[in-house]
């Protein structure tokens, strides 16, 4: 069975965000794929201190949400990041998370489907949805769109409620979603994957 894994950077775990989170989940489930949704903003997670351990180990070297959570990501063939908007950007909290989640893992994260998820009370949507969109396209994993930016409007989860085209959106995310996985999964076991190169690193540092 497919998978998504959900991660809410909302500190309130029934807030904003989570209404819109909750909307794609009924959509999974209804599709037959499995959810699991992590709330993680609330929680204690510090940014990465580029200590290196963890190209060695595998794992980060602060033993916390992050690597708790990486094994369910590893499992997973989608992954939405669901963030309300604080000053124009994601949760800091959700940041440290990802940065860490992200460069610590090992594993690939070719063609694990990727659907950032941004709530605000007026603005700021748009310059936090590319920042949590860049985690996907720096991994080779395609990103999910809907019929509009994946945003809901509101200041409770009553208002986000009020939100039809808002949450009409997470409806359509979802599905585009769920087609995508199953797409991909079949492609795979049609064609394989893509070779991928790592061989150039660009740094014009010259040594002296």
């Amino acid at each position: 069975m497919a998978k998504v894994l959900l991660i809410n950077g909302s500190p309130e775990a029934d807030g904003c965000t989570a209404e819109a989170l909750k909307e794609m989940i009924k959509v999974f489930e209804g599709e037959g794929i499995e959810t699991r949704l992590v709330n993680i903003g609330a929680k204690s997670i510090r940014g990465c201190m580029s200590c290196g351990s963890c190209e060695k180990t595998g794992k980060c070297a602060v033993n916390d949400a992050v690597n708790e959570i990486a094994p369910e990501f590893e499992k997973a063939d989608g992954l939405v990041i669901g963030s309300p908007v604080y000053y124009g950007s994601p949760n800091g909290t959700l940041i440290a998370f990802l940065d860490r989640l992200f460069y610590s893992t090992p594993f690939s994260k070719q063609f694990k489907v990727g659907a950032a998820v941004v709530s605000c009370r007026r603005g700021g949507n748009s310059a936090s949805f590319d920042v949590l969109n860049k985690y996907f396209t720096i991994s080779s994993m395609p990103v999910a769109s809907s019929t509009y930016w994946n945003q809901v409007h509101g200041f409770t989860a009553e208002d986000v409620r009020k939100d039809l085209e808002g949450l009409q959106t997470m409806r359509n995310l979802a599905r585009n979603m769920a087609f995508m996985i199953r797409a991909i999964s079949d492609a795979k076991d049609k064609y394989g994957v893509p070779e991928l190169e790592h061989s150039a690193f660009t740094c014009f540092h010259d040594g002296k």
